[in-house]
C-alpha cells in the first residue's frame, strides 16, 4: 500500500464511494476528499448511501456532481490543497448523450477520448488539485486487459504536459477490503482482474521510484513500447512486427491521438 497516512488525499470519479471508504477505513490519511461524477440523487438511487453514509460518519467531505474535465464543477474544492490525487479505473460513460458531446467536440474514437480523459486529468492535477509544496502525484488505477491497455497509458497522456511517469505496481484489491468496482453505467459490479496503478510527478520522486518498477519496454529501444513487446532484436523480425495486426491497431490509435494533440496546440 503506497498512501502515505500523512497524505492529503483526493479521489476522483469515485463511483459508488467504496474506494475513499476504504481508504478512510483502512489508512485514515490526514486529510481525505472524495468526489462523484453523479449529482447525489443519482448516486443514492444506483448505489444505495451506503458508502456515502460512512464517509459522512467519518467527517469526509464528499463532493457529487464533479466532472474532472470541468472546472465549473469544482468550487467547492480547495485549490492546490492535496499531496496525492487518485483515479481508479477511469472510463469515459457510454450513454448516448455524452457520446454526442464528445462527438460534437471532435474527440474522436473511443481510445482517444479515453486517452483525453486521463490527460486533463493529470493537467489538472498538476495546475490545480495538488500542493505546491506536497508530495505531488497522482495515480490512476487501470485493468491490464482491452481495451484499458490500448491507452498507452505509460506513455501517451504525459504528452504535452509538465508532468513525467514515474512508475507502477500492481493494485492489490486486498488493501482495500471494503472495495468493490462498479460498472460505469449501471449498478453492477466488474469482476476483479489483474490491474496496475500508474504513478505521474513533476518533480524527482526517490522514495517512490524505489517503491515503483519502470517496464522495460519504456527504457529500452528494442521494444516496441506502443504493444509492450520485445525485445526486437533484427531489422526482420521489426518489419514483422509492424506489419503484424496487433501494431497496426495500436499506431492507429497514436496517430489518432497524436492528431486530437495537435488540434488543441
Amino acid at each position: 500500500m503506497l498512501i502515505n497516512k500523512q497524505w492529503r488525499v483526493l479521489t476522483i470519479g469515485d463511483g459508488d464511494l467504496s474506494f475513499s471508504a476504504s481508504v478512510a477505513k483502512h489508512i485514515a490519511p490526514k486529510q481525505l476528499v472524495a468526489t462523484v461524477f453523479d449529482q447525489q440523487s443519482a448516486l443514492v438511487e444506483k448505489y444505495t448511501s451506503q458508502h456515502l453514509d460512512k464517509l459522512t460518519e467519518a467527517n469526509v467531505t464528499v463532493l457529487t456532481g464533479f466532472d474532472v474535465t470541468d472546472a465549473t464543477t469544482w468550487q467547492d474544492l480547495p485549490a492546490n490543497s492535496f499531496d496525492l490525487v487518485i483515479f481508479q479505473f477511469p472510463l469515459v460513460p457510454n450513454n448516448v448523450t455524452y457520446q454526442q458531446h464528445q462527438a460534437s467536440n471532435a474527440l474522436g474514437s473511443s481510445n482517444t477520448i479515453n486517452r483525453w480523459l486521463l490527460h486533463r486529468f493529470l493537467a489538472h492535477c498538476f495546475d490545480t488539485f495538488l500542493a505546491k509544496d506536497g508530495a505531488r502525484l497522482a495515480m490512476i488505477t487501470s485493468k491490464d486487459v482491452k481495451p484499458y491497455r490500448q491507452w498507452a497509458i505509460e506513455t501517451s497522456i504525459v504528452q504535452n504536459l509538465d508532468c513525467q511517469y514515474v512508475g507502477q505496481c500492481d493494485f492489490d484489491f486486498n488493501d482495500y477490503p471494503d472495495y468493490h468496482i462498479r460498472n460505469v453505467d449501471r449498478d453492477k459490479f466488474v469482476k476483479d482482474t489483474l490491474a496496475i496503478s500508474y504513478f505521474y510527478s513533476d518533480k524527482t520522486q526517490p522514495v517512490m521510484a524505489k517503491q515503483l518498477y519502470m517496464p522495460t519496454y519504456c527504457l529500452s529501444d528494442d521494444y516496441c513500447a506502443l504493444c509492450r513487446v520485445g525485445p526486437i532484436e533484427t531489422e526482420q523480425d521489426l518489419l514483422a512486427h509492424q506489419q503484424s495486426k496487433r501494431h497496426r491497431q495500436m499506431s492507429d490509435f497514436d496517430t489518432q491521438w497524436q492528431q486530437r494533440l495537435d488540434s488543441v496546440n
